[in-house]
């Protein structure tokens, strides 16, 4: 049964979609936000970054703190410790603490260093061309309870969920400028056939083999050619632009 805070937390990782500026604005503030749950469940300060897998090659993508982030850097550039190791495996991974723990002795000894005592990974479910995890971090020895975890894998799942959402709202907002981009090369093309046209009483398919053959001798994109020769006829401060409502 959900609880009055995972239902808070739910409409708040979506509140992030919806106030978000771009993807890595909803991640900054996801990671934020999941530093503070835990530090909620656990009663000690905790820390949180995003790490995502892609190709075998593993990044931060976002952190709560510079510290976060840092920690999260070495766990990377050692390709080993609990974050690695939840996100490859799909299961939540703890270590309680550096000192004792024994299964990734040169990470602890980093995280130790850095002031780091116990660490909890968590995976995130991306689908199949990407993998991601939630690294948490505490300056406290045994800091994270089976509860604590318990508490992270359920607020993993609402950011899987709702980072899933994100992740397809940026594709489509890539997918609607790239239209636009064409749709705008398009236009100018469009305007110096007609020029072409104009000029030479030829038929448009005339007028764009013409242009075709430009590009190809001069080794230029098609619609730089284009504008060009728009720009020659009309001035070389005339500039073709196709307007579209947002």
């Amino acid at each position: 049964m959900e609880t009055d805070d995972q239902n808070e937390d739910f409409r708040r990782l979506h509140q992030l979609i919806a106030g978000a500026a771009d993807l890595k604005g909803f991640l900054d503030g996801t990671v934020r936000y999941a530093a503070k749950v835990l530090t909620r469940a656990t009663g000690a300060r905790v820390e949180c970054a995003v790490t995502l897998l892609r190709r075998k090659r593993a990044a931060t993508i976002a952190g709560s703190s510079d510290d976060a982030i840092l920690l999260d850097g070495i766990e990377q550039s050692l390709d080993d410790g609990p974050c690695m190791e939840a996100v490859r495996t799909g299961v939540p991974m703890v270590l309680a603490d550096v000192s004792t723990d024994t299964r990734w002795p040169e990470y602890s000894g980093n995280l130790a260093t850095a002031g780091a005592w116990s660490v909890l990974g968590v995976p995130l479910f991306l689908g199949k061309d990407a993998s991601a995890g939630l690294n948490f971090f505490s300056d406290v020895t045994d800091n994270f309870s089976p509860e604590a975890v318990e508490e992270a894998v359920v607020f993993a799942d609402m950011a899987s969920q709702a980072l899933r959402l994100a992740l397809r709202i940026a594709t489509a907002d890539l997918l609607a400028q790239d239209l636009k981009a064409a749709m705008e090369r398009r236009t100018v093309i469009d305007l110096a056939s007609g020029v072409i046209m104009a000029q030479n009483r030829c038929s448009q398919k005339d007028a764009f083999a013409f242009l075709l053959e430009a590009s190809q001798n001069r080794n230029q994109k098609l619609h730089d050619v284009a504008r060009e020769m728009i720009q020659s006829f009309a001035g070389n401060t005339a500039e073709a632009t196709t307007h579209f409502d947002d």
